[in-house]
């Protein structure tokens, strides 16, 4: 469907329609009703969305790109497959909706609500997402490279197998997160909350995790290689088998944290920790590190 001579469609009503294939590119629908609408393949390339209810709808396949949908509410929508890059979704209502293999390259969902909603595979490298609510989100294998995750919400989300190569979660909350197999090459995790995150297996090579809370977290068998978890809080954290060749554990809590079978772990980092009060350790570092660092086996008179 084309409509070249209305592009002026602000605040219209168009609930339920079947508008498959429509033409709309840079059209004015701000405000506009197409709730539960089919717009499966539509161009709506460059148009103005903002504020416009799009609950339910069907966008399988629509060209989004560039298009302003700050504000708007696509609560439970489809929009799989479907194309927005460099789109305006600052502050957007994505609860529950569907987003598998979308492309969201570089758009601005700033503050947007994910919480529960489908990005299996998709595109969002380079996309800022300060602030924005994943809770609960599907992101498995999704491609995050570059991405700002500043803030954001991110509690027992599933990003298994994730690229989330570079990126800034800098205070994020990942709180029981999956991150099984993701790929954190010289991710910013700083000051993250992390308790009870899985990262079984990740490469998190270079990243930096230094201040981050990281409780009850798994790292069996992780690539930690040359990462810096300086002043984190690993406290009864499992990283048995993991590689910590290079890895700053500088002022590190790891009280009742689990490291046998760790590689490439030596005495020299841990003689840096705050604490080894109760930790897991094979015996070739456990008996020189009593013998010469005998104080960092006492029990911490600090509650955390």
């Amino acid at each position: 469907m084309d409509i070249p001579e209305r592009r002026d469609l602000r605040g219209a009503n168009l609930q339920g329609a079947d508008l498959i294939e429509v033409n709309l590119e840079g059209a004015n629908l701000q405000g506009a009703n197409f709730q539960g609408a089919n717009l499966q393949e539509a161009n709506l390339r460059g148009a103005n969305l903002q504020e416009a209810n799009l609950r339910g709808a069907d966008l399988f396949y629509a060209d989004l790109t560039e298009a302003n949908l700050q504000g708007a509410n696509l609560q439970d929508a489809n929009i799989e497959k479907a194309t927005l890059q460099l789109a305006k979704l600052h502050l957007a209502n994505f609860k529950e909706a569907n987003l598998q293999g979308a492309n969201l390259q570089g758009a601005d969902l700033y503050g947007a609500n994910l919480q529960g909603a489908n990005l299996q595979a998709a595109n969002l490298y380079g996309a800022d997402l300060q602030e924005a609510n994943l809770g609960g989100a599907n992101l498995e294998g999704a491609k995050l490279g570059g991405v700002k995750l500043e803030r954001a919400y991110l509690i027992e989300a599933n990003l298994e197998g994730a690229n989330l190569e570079e990126a800034n979660l800098e205070e994020a909350k990942l709180g029981g997160a999956k991150l099984e197999r993701a790929y954190l090459i010289e991710a910013n995790l700083e000051g993250a909350y992390l308790i009870g995150a899985n990262f079984k297996e990740a490469n998190l090579e270079g990243a930096n995790l230094e201040g981050a809370y990281l409780q009850e977290a798994h790292f069996e068998r992780a690539y930690l290689k040359g990462a810096s978890l300086e002043r984190a809080n690993l406290k009864m954290a499992n990283l048995e088998g993991a590689n910590l060749e290079g890895t700053n554990l500088e002022r590190a809590n790891l009280e009742r944290t689990d490291l046998e079978g760790a590689k490439h772990l030596f005495l020299d980092q841990l003689s840096k920790v705050k604490t080894l009060h109760e930790t897991k350790l094979d015996e070739e570092l456990l008996i020189p590190l009593k013998k010469k660092y005998p104080a960092l086996f006492e029990k911490p008179d600090y509650e955390e």
